[in-house]
């Protein structure tokens, strides 16, 4: 069972009178998490609920002070797992922080755009939140080690960090087919907005195979056969979920750069490389360069997250093509990175970028020093 890194964090956050909540994608280990969790609490003290079980929603439901106060008796850890599903959950996870002493709320969600909806009103100034994503190379390093890492470099790309494809590499396709068929999109097709399930699997291709470039929500209708507002909804729905996230263009006083254009990466790239069906080794593949530079970034964006390093994330780009992949806004300072998979190709700042933004620091992220920049 491997340590994950935001389990002591939250753990030092319990008893302050605020509900813990978790989110993040399905199956990267929520519900372990909340079991190594349980583990440092005497037997009996914990209360799980899962809230997959219709008998569990009926408990949780429309429920009064009174009823919480029996159901909860004298423990002090309660666990709600796929919190999501209840309705109103908000209104009830402040009737326990409100009426109930001594306790501590752990509640996980994997669709962020219910749970969110749900607890930002009824929860302000009563709870932390923290996100839980796929493994991260910081946290495989701590559970094996940094040579197995470096050795598993290559696999680590093309299937990515799911716990389950770590745990089960031989059958590490399958596991990502399964999830991409099965699990990581169950929450959106349930959403009533969905009107063209096939049309969101059609935009998921189509990102997939523009990974690392500038994506247009009107291009991307045409090519899927949706209205440009459609994409940018259903690419908002997808985000929530954590399927992908996206990065910004930066922009501050020069002419040629663009302003509102957006990078669009993927929280794995064994997901991504599922979409399309491609799980080729490197040498045979054609988008080596897209899938480092999506490694790279999704694992800076865990690290940076599970140590509470906190900054503007962006990508630069001109009309002249001139470009940096990643960079960071922190303290008045810029960092740039490009991410480059073959460290003998020679990359330098743009002489534009430099003159404009004399504030920064530049470093070109490689199979060689990749380990500065994610763990």
């Amino acid at each position: 069972m491997f340590k994950r890194l935001i389990l002591e964090p939250l753990q030092n956050d319990f008893f302050k009178k605020k509900v813990i909540v978790l989110v993040g994608p399905r199956q990267v280990g929520k519900t372990t998490l909340l079991q190594q969790v349980i583990a440092d609490f005497e037997p009996n003290a914990a209360l799980f609920l899962n809230c997959d079980e219709p008998e569990t929603l009926n408990l949780l439901e429309n429920v009064s002070s009174t009823e919480l106060k029996n159901l909860i008796g004298n423990r002090k850890l309660i666990l709600i797992d796929e919190a999501q599903r209840v309705k109103n959950i908000g209104i009830t996870l402040k009737l326990m922080v409100d009426t109930i002493s001594d306790i501590q709320i752990v509640a996980t969600g994997s669709s962020a755009f219910d749970l969110r909806n749900s607890l930002n009103e009824s929860l302000t100034g009563r709870k932390f939140e923290y996100r839980l994503y796929p493994f991260s190379t910081q946290e495989l390093i701590a559970n094996t080690s940094l040579l197995e890492e470096k050795r598993l470099l290559e696999q680590r790309m093309i299937y990515g960090m799911y716990p389950d494809v770590v745990n089960n590499p031989a059958e590490a396709q399958r596991i990502l087919i399964e999830l991409n068929n099965s699990y990581l999109y169950k929450d959106i097709f349930m959403y009533k907005e969905i009107r063209q399930p096939d049309a969101l699997s059609k935009l998921l291709i189509a990102l997939s195979l523009q990974l690392g470039n500038e994506v247009s929500y009107n291009e991307l209708g045409k090519t899927v056969g949706l209205k440009s507002e459609t994409v940018e909804r259903y690419l908002d729905l997808l985000e929530k979920v954590f399927v992908i996230f996206r990065l910004p263009s930066f922009s501050r006083n020069m002419r040629q750069e663009l302003k509102k254009s957006q990078k669009i990466y993927f929280y794995d790239n064994g997901i991504r490389n599922a979409l399309i069906q491609n799980f080729k080794s490197l040498e045979l593949r054609t988008d080596t360069g897209a899938l480092w530079e999506n490694f790279m970034i999704s694992e800076r964006k865990k690290y940076r997250e599970y140590n509470q390093i906190h900054a503007n994330n962006y990508f630069w780009r001109t009309h002249a093509q001139q470009e940096i992949d990643y960079i960071e806004e922190k303290d008045g300072m810029l960092y740039a990175y490009e991410c480059k998979w073959n460290e003998k190709r020679s990359t330098k700042l743009p002489n534009s970028f430099a003159a404009n933004y004399p504030d920064h620091q530049f470093l070109v992220v490689n199979r060689t020093n990749y380990l500065e920049f994610i763990s």
